[in-house]
Order: structure tokens, then C-alpha cells, then sequence
């Protein structure tokens, strides 16, 4: 559970709560918009926002993670396994394993992960975390 003791990192928009709209996003190119939505010390959160088609290519990191379907869809690859997820419907995805999303319409969706993942595939290949789109304060 996650507490206000010194340890856990304020995030802007407040130190437990966190407000979106204050929130700058990240444009990782090919229609895929992130945005960090804090950390506690053992886990974080992702939220993405992908358009029709957009791909997050075939990767693997250490850390489990969680991911939840707002709206659209995914055509997902989670090792040797294929499934088309709608809103509604999450994945697991064990560390160290292969995967693959595929955005199915436009597509919003929530990513945890644990221990905290600071690292994207785009930075593995030399890329950096994205253009930054300033949130309107």
C-alpha cells in the first residue's frame, strides 16, 4: 500500500492522487501518446494512448506487468500465445517474456508494472522516451 512517508516520490498533480490533465505526455512516434502516471516503490503506472494499427514492437523486460483495456483493442502476442483483447479485457505478462501489441481501433489502455520500469523499448534501440507534450496547467 502506498503511504505518504518520505519515501514515496510526489508525482506532479499531488503526492497520492494523480489528476491527468496536469500530466505532459509523451509522443513515442507512430501513433503511440504515453503518460506517466506515477510510482509507488514497487510497482508504476503507464497510460496509453495508441491509434488504429499502431504497433508496439516485439520486446521483453524484467518486470511483470498488468495491463487493462479501456476502449479500442489489441492484437496481442504474449510469447507463443495469440489473443484480440477489447475494452473491458486485461492481460499478464510474466518478466522475460516475448510480446507484442497490435492497437485495434484507436485504443487507450493502463499498463503496471513491477519493480518499477523506467525503460521503453524505443530508448533500448537508441531512441529516447518520446517528445514531451506539456500539459496545459
Amino acid at each position: 500500500m502506498l503511504s505518504a512517508s518520505k519515501d514515496f516520490k510526489e508525482q506532479e498533480g499531488g503526492s497520492m492522487y494523480v489528476f491527468r490533465k496536469k500530466l505532459d505526455k509523451f509522443d513515442m512516434g507512430g501513433g503511440v501518446i504515453r503518460q506517466y502516471l506515477g510510482e509507488g516503490q514497487k510497482l508504476n503506472a503507464q497510460h496509453w494512448d495508441m491509434a488504429d494499427k499502431s504497433v508496439v514492437k516485439w520486446h521483453k523486460h524484467k518486470q511483470e506487468q498488468f495491463g487493462y483495456v479501456i476502449k479500442g483493442g489489441f492484437k496481442m502476442l504474449i510469447g507463443t500465445k495469440r489473443a484480440l483483447l477489447k475494452a473491458g479485457d486485461a492481460y499478464f505478462i510474466p518478466g522475460n517474456v516475448w510480446h507484442e501489441f497490435v492497437a485495434v481501433g484507436q485504443t487507450e489502455a493502463i499498463d503496471l508494472f513491477t519493480p518499477v520500469k523506467k525503460d521503453f523499448p524505443w530508448k533500448q534501440k537508441g531512441g529516447n522516451a518520446g517528445k514531451r507534450i506539456k500539459a496545459k496547467k
